[in-house]
């Protein structure tokens, strides 16, 4: 596909960034051989875009489920305002300083458009089934190879301003930025197609083919050119809470195939008060006791929970205000990502396009 002038000149800046920065990418690296590797890697990988399907987008009030059913496009930050990271896309805010650093100021050319800019996603390196990034959403879309070819990556998140960068014929800084972050790259060498490792710094579990609780430490990806579902969409990966429900159904109509992960649950007397604080414990009981038909937090209830504080932030006020509890609904969404069980509702197989 033609990219705009812009989008070229995003991707041909970190290009020309990863090619620089090659020679001591293979130092780090020692003994790989980075271009064997870095092929290796991506024709195995996917870009995942995960998200809550079930937020409400401040641009229109339509949830994302609804707005990816009817628009067949998924959209970035700039379009939608909605955003399971910080929302600052906007002038002057720090997602558009970021992009200014690390895409070389091509999106802050006179006359670039909002719906020209990066969507953000990752690449899963590690095959994990809940998507490489699912502290950005219970459900993701796992995107066709062909796409990486129009990508940019880093190691890390880009608000940090990364400087293993790359792209997909530009690989090599990246993968020396997950070396040293500890993963043994022999587990990615050509010669060993299943044995990709688990990612470092996640959660104790399976790796490839589990989940993998990525919630830092991913390799960032920004896909340059719009997404459309029935072109670049391999399939949508959902979190068995939404079997049988509207959601569901709107997804499925995308005509793209559905895949359903293993979920988490989790009750809130095993919310640890050590992660993300002890506010979380008293909120999960608060959110149970509200919304949930089984009294245990999966990715629906959280959901409902969202909303209600969109449509009636009043009924929250003694938890603050509507922003800070949607910042707590985040963080609570983290606890469950990092620690849940298994929902026991699905599966890592298709479901042939069935809600």
């Amino acid at each position: 596909m033609t990219l705009t002038p812009a989008q070229a000149a995003a991707l041909a800046h970190v290009r020309a960034l990863a090619r620089a920065g090659r020679a001591g990418a293979g130092r780090r690296l020692g003994w790989v051989d980075a271009d064997a590797l870095a092929s290796s890697v991506l024709r195995r990988a996917r870009i995942t875009l995960n998200f809550h399907p079930d937020r409400l987008r401040p641009a229109d009030g339509r949830t994302v489920a609804e707005a990816l059913a009817e628009d067949g496009v998924y959209r970035n930050q700039y379009e939608t305002g909605l955003s399971n990271g910080g929302r600052t896309a906007f002038p002057g805010g720090a997602r558009d300083e970021w992009e200014r650093g690390l895409f070389g100021g091509a999106y802050h050319r006179q006359g670039v458009r909002p719906e020209e800019r990066p969507k953000y996603g990752a690449l899963n390196v590690f095959g994990h089934t809940d998507g490489a990034a699912p502290r950005f959403g219970s459900c993701h879309v796992r995107l066709r190879t062909e796409v990486s070819r129009r990508s940019t990556f880093c190691h890390g998140d880009s608000h940090l301003g990364p400087t293993d960068v790359g792209t997909a014929d530009a690989f090599a800084c990246v993968l020396a930025g997950l070396a040293q972050a500890g993963v043994d790259m022999r587990g990615m060498a050509p010669d060993a197609p299943e044995a990709i490792p688990h990612s470092p710094g996640a959660a104790p579990g399976p790796g490839r083919g589990g989940h993998g609780r990525v919630l830092d430490g991913h390799v960032e990806a920004q896909v340059h050119g719009p997404i459309v579902l029935g072109r670049d969409a391999e399939a949508l990966v959902l979190d068995p809470s939404f079997r049988g429900t509207r959601t569901a159904r709107l997804l499925a109509s995308t005509g793209v195939p559905l895949e359903w992960h293993a979920g988490f649950v989790l009750a809130p007397h095993e919310v640890d008060a050590r992660f993300r604080g002890a506010v979380m414990v008293a909120l999960a009981e608060w959110i149970c006791r509200a919304h949930s038909p089984h009294g245990l937090l999966d990715a629906r209830v959280l959901g409902h929970a969202a909303a209600a504080v969109v449509r009636e932030p009043h009924a929250w006020a003694a938890w603050g205000t509507r922003d800070e509890v949607l910042q707590y609904i985040k963080q609570l969404w983290h606890v469950l990502a990092w620690s849940g069980r298994p929902h026991g509702g699905g599966a890592s197989a298709s479901d042939g396009g069935r809600a």
